[in-house]
């Protein structure tokens, strides 16, 4: 069956074009999308060469992953249903995560429309919300994981470096669960984005020892964005049995030395991928209102010009944050 989808044809190539992907199976859904959210880091990371799966990095003589689908989140609506498929229907709006693809390096991927997934990789979303704010469901999750992982009491200081999106979602959580939260940040438009309740600090035009000072409260560190430099002058102001929760993607740098935490007793977290439960949790708050999803997005593109959307993201030539494609529009 044909498709369309973003293709990662090589290093820094990008294309919107025809793929195949497999009739619709027992357990599989067909999903014709509406909305899919790019991550900005994971996908990158792939596409600059740096990492060829998962959390594996890209070492001297390992073959790049080219061909791929890039992605791995979008919403839509159901327009066909494997026979052992139970609890959707045609016409529902759901979330999709991975879908199937023939002819690719890896045979998932998630900017594909139609998409073709396994039922466990389908959530139906609530009667009357907007879909808009589900299609990073995923990522969502990866945020809701960093802030759900620590031990927090109500008043904790809990400090997040970064303030991309995982950095924004943690500190929704962790605010979510009492504790006080600043973001550190190195983009003002990023963190003028951070709800009220939510402290910034720009490491870019001040000094990290001027926030610090001569506190010693600090209960939680997350570390959205791989940035151990920031983490060293954080710790010593970290208080006994508080907690660092490392997300970023560290490439062949993420190593840190045990000894180093066991004087403070601070416990190391390090989330990755993502399970139902928690992206059923994560739906929730999204659903509650908690877990704000549509202040993030800054650029809407039509699916086709994908190219113009991946070019926002690698030239970093203006402000950009939530990037979403757009299915339904024509380009």
């Amino acid at each position: 069956m044909k498709a369309e989808a973003v293709v990662f044809t090589d290093v820094r190539q990008v294309r919107y074009m025809e793929v195949e992907v497999p009739e619709l199976g027992p357990e599989d859904v067909c999903v014709e999308l509406e909305y899919s959210w790019i991550s900005n880091g994971t996908e990158s990371s792939f596409l600059y060469g740096e990492r060829i799966s998962g959390e594996q990095v890209t070492r001297p003589g390992d073959p790049l992953p080219f061909p791929q689908v890039a992605g791995y989140q979008k919403v839509g609506i159901v327009r066909g249903i494997g026979d052992k498929v139970e609890g959707l229907g045609i016409g529902d709006r759901v979330f999709a995560s991975i879908s199937q693809v023939e002819g690719m390096k890896f045979s998932t991927g998630g900017h594909i429309n139609p998409s073709i997934t396994h039922r466990s990789q389908v959530w139906k979303l609530p009667e009357g919300e907007d879909p808009l704010a589900y299609s990073g469901l995923v990522l969502a999750q990866v945020g809701y994981n960093c802030g759900i992982r620590p031990a927090v009491s109500a008043g904790d200081t809990a400090v997040v470096i970064g303030d991309g999106m995982v950095g924004q979602w943690a500190a929704q959580t962790l605010a979510h669960r009492g504790a006080k939260v600043t973001v550190l940040g190195r983009h003002e438009e990023r963190l003028r984005l951070l709800p009220a309740d939510i402290s910034a600090f720009n490491l870019k035009e001040n000094r990290i020892e001027d926030w610090l000072g001569e506190r010693s409260d600090i209960a939680v560190v997350v570390d959205s964005v791989g940035a151990m430099d920031t983490f060293w002058k954080l710790k010593p102001a970290m208080k006994l049995n508080s907690h660092l929760v490392s997300a970023g993607f560290l490439g062949s740098s993420g190593t840190i030395d045990i000894q180093e935490l066991r004087a403070q007793e601070i416990t190391l977290h390090c989330p990755s991928g993502w399970t139902k439960e928690r992206m059923d949790a994560t739906l929730e708050g999204i659903r509650e209102g908690w877990l704000q999803t549509l202040p993030l997005i800054t650029h809407r593109y039509p699916a086709q010009r994908a190219e113009e959307a991946w070019a926002l993201i690698m030239e970093k030539k203006e402000f950009f944050l939530g990037v979403v494609l757009d299915w339904r529009a024509q380009a």
